[in-house]
C-alpha cells in the first residue's frame, strides 16, 4: 500500500491566463531490486509527485530520475529528489511528474545497489537494471491512479538517470511512448579524470545492447564541455544504439558554464525548447516553454 502525503506547499503557476496551482505530493513506495552480486534488496523509496490542478485529467505520466554522485557523501546529499523548476515545467504542460529518490540516496537511504565496481573492471548493467526496476515500480504506481492516462507515459532522467531512461526504452514498457536522456552515461569523475569516464567502451556496448530491443523514440541531450562524459563518447554511444536498431535524436549543445553536465539544472531555457519540440512530435500538447 502507498502512503500518500499531500503537502501544504502549493507552487504558483499560470495556466490559460488564470491562477493555477501546482500540487506536490510525497509517496512511500515499496520496491524490490537486485545488486551486482545477485542480492535481493526490498525497501521503501520516497517519490515526489507534481501536477497542475488546472490541467485536465487523465494526465500523461512523466517519471524523472536523478543522477549518481561519485561518493557516498554526495549520494546522501541528494536529500529528496524534486527538480522543482523542471517538474513545474512538465506539470504546466499537462504531465503528472513522478521523481523517485532511489535506493542508496538521500531520504530513501539503503545500500548502494548501483555500485558498478572499480574503474577498470566496471560491471554497468546490474546498476542500471536496479534503477530501471525502481522506475518501473514508480510507473506502475502512477498508472494505478485514477487521474493518469494509461497509454501516454514518458521516462526521462539526468546523468545516471539519463542512462536509466534508455534502459527503460530497451524494455519497451506498455504505454511508454518516449524517453529523454539528459547527459546520460556512467563512470565519470570531473575531479580525477575530467571527460574520461571509466570503461567508455563497455558503455558503448551497453547502449548497443539497448538499441537491439528499444522501439521507443528517444532524445539524447548533451553539451560539448561535459566533464563527466566528455565531448565524443556520448555521440559514439548514441551511434552504437542507433546502429543496433534503436530510434533516437541527438542534440549536442555548445559549452555551457564550467561543466556542461549541469545543463539540465542550470540552463533550463536552453533545453526546454528542444524537449518541447520533441514531445510535440510524439503527440503531446506542449505549450511554449516558460520564461
Amino acid at each position: 500500500m502507498l502512503r500518500r502525503l499531500l503537502l501544504a506547499l502549493l507552487l504558483p503557476a499560470l495556466s490559460a491566463g488564470a491562477a493555477a496551482r501546482i500540487l506536490e505530493e510525497q509517496l512511500d513506495l515499496p520496491v524490490r531490486v537486485q545488486d551486482a552480486f545477485g542480492k535481493t534488496i526490498e525497501q521503501q523509496i520516497k517519490v515526489t509527485v507534481f501536477f497542475d490542478d488546472a490541467q485536465p485529467a487523465p494526465r500523461p505520466i512523466l517519471v524523472f530520475n536523478h543522477g549518481r554522485a561519485v561518493d557516498a557523501e554526495g549520494r546522501a546529499a541528494v536529500g529528496r529528489a524534486r527538480f522543482s523548476e523542471a517538474s513545474r515545467f512538465f506539470a504546466r504542460n499537462g504531465f503528472l511528474v513522478a521523481v523517485p529518490t532511489r535506493i542508496g540516496y538521500g531520504v530513501s537511504g539503503g545500500e548502494d545497489v548501483e555500485d558498478s565496481g572499480a574503474c577498470q573492471r566496471k560491471n554497468y548493467p546490474p546498476g542500471y537494471a536496479a534503477a530501471a526496476d525502481q522506475t518501473q515500480a514508480v510507473l506502475q504506481a502512477m498508472l494505478a491512479r485514477p487521474d493518469t492516462a494509461k497509454d501516454r507515459s514518458v521516462i526521462a532522467g539526468q546523468s545516471y538517470g539519463g542512462t536509466t531512461a534508455i534502459t527503460m526504452a530497451a524494455r519497451n514498457p506498455a504505454g511508454v511512448v518516449a524517453t529523454v536522456n539528459f547527459a546520460g552515461g556512467g563512470g565519470g569523475n570531473p575531479k580525477t579524470q575530467p571527460g574520461r569516464p571509466c570503461r567508455a567502451d563497455l558503455l558503448e556496448r551497453l547502449f548497443a545492447d539497448y538499441g537491439r530491443t528499444a522501439r521507443v523514440p528517444t532524445l539524447w541531450v548533451y553539451t560539448e564541455n561535459d566533464l563527466y562524459m566528455g565531448p565524443t563518447h556520448p555521440r559514439e554511444w548514441f551511434e552504437a544504439f542507433r546502429a543496433a536498431g534503436g530510434a533516437g535524436e541527438f542534440k549536442l549543445f555548445p559549452p555551457h558554464g564550467e561543466d556542461g553536465h549541469l545543463l539540465f539544472s542550470r540552463f533550463p531555457a536552453e533545453w526546454q525548447p528542444v524537449v518541447a519540440d520533441f514531445l510535440k512530435r510524439q503527440g503531446f500538447a506542449i505549450k511554449e516553454p516558460a520564461q
